[in-house]
């Protein structure tokens, strides 16, 4: 059971780097590691004005205090001059805490000195570090741009990318339509030329369309036969098959002859 939810998790987790490296933009994941590492730099600089003005809150203490020692300095002096010795040490005993508050507030106030200044070290490098990302970073964005380019003019190019496959296949079924509709045209041709497609608009059968035929042969045969009849054979014939004028009418022929008698007399 252990060994099958291993194998299921590995399963899962390689899907989803797949899906993740698909999904990722080498340009939107440098803009937010750079976004970060700003927001990191305006910590330390947050965390230094902090540290600072700790500092600078115990540094006022300590003035207050010492100006506090130096006045319980003075009632007790002025209590020893009054014979007035009880006061006088309880101005030394304040005194005492006093100047012990001071030892403590300056030791406090060198680990903040030596916080900020780590703190400012740090800030230093931080800055020194976002600087050159920002810098490596649009240069690999550049090239990021550039390679994708390349890329899809490559594939526009060859025709491997996704849209040209579309394409492609567009293309090939537009020929395989054109193809078919060129070779049923084609057939349509042919069974037309040999009378095996049927008019759609002719509702005679085969038998009455092959009668019609041989009827119109025959009135043709007879009207050839007529008209070599009225134009005769010999010289006629030879000048109508030579593309010559036809002959002259009738009424032509018989005046003709009468021209002779006309001169002999």
């Amino acid at each position: 059971m252990a060994s099958l939810w291993q194998r299921f998790s590995l399963i899962f987790k390689s899907k989803a780097s797949k899906v993740l490296d698909r999904a990722e933009n080498p340009t939107e994941t440098l803009d937010y590691s750079y976004e970060q590492m700003l927001t990191q730099l305006q910590n330390v600089k947050r965390g230094v004005a902090d540290v600072v003005t700790a500092k600078k809150r115990l540094e006022l203490q300590t003035q207050s205090i010492e100006q506090n020692v130096v006045k319980l300095e003075t009632q007790a002096r002025q209590a020893v001059a009054a014979n007035r010795e009880d006061l006088a040490r309880q101005a030394l005993e304040r005194k005492a805490v006093a100047q012990q508050q001071l030892q403590g507030l300056d030791a406090q106030v060198q680990q903040l000195q030596h916080q900020q200044e780590s703190l400012i070290a740090s800030q230093q490098q931080l800055e020194t570090r976002i600087e050159s990302f920002r810098s490596e970073k649009e240069v690999i964005k550049a090239q990021y741009s550039a390679a994708q380019a390349q890329v899809k003019i490559g594939e526009a190019a060859t025709g491997i990318g996704k849209g040209m496959e579309d394409t492609g296949m567009a293309i090939q079924r537009a020929r395989d339509k054109t193809e078919e509709l060129q070779a049923r045209a084609s057939a349509i041709d042919e069974l037309t030329s040999t009378g095996a497609l049927e008019d759609v608009g002719d509702n005679r059968s085969q038998l009455d369309r092959e009668l019609a035929q041989i009827s119109a042969t025959s009135q043709v045969d007879s009207e050839l036969a007529k008209l070599k009849a009225e134009v005769g054979s010999g010289d006629g014939a030879k000048q109508i098959e030579a593309g010559a004028a036809p002959p002259p009418e009738p009424e032509q022929e018989q005046a003709q002859p009468e021209q002779p008698q006309q001169q002999s007399s």
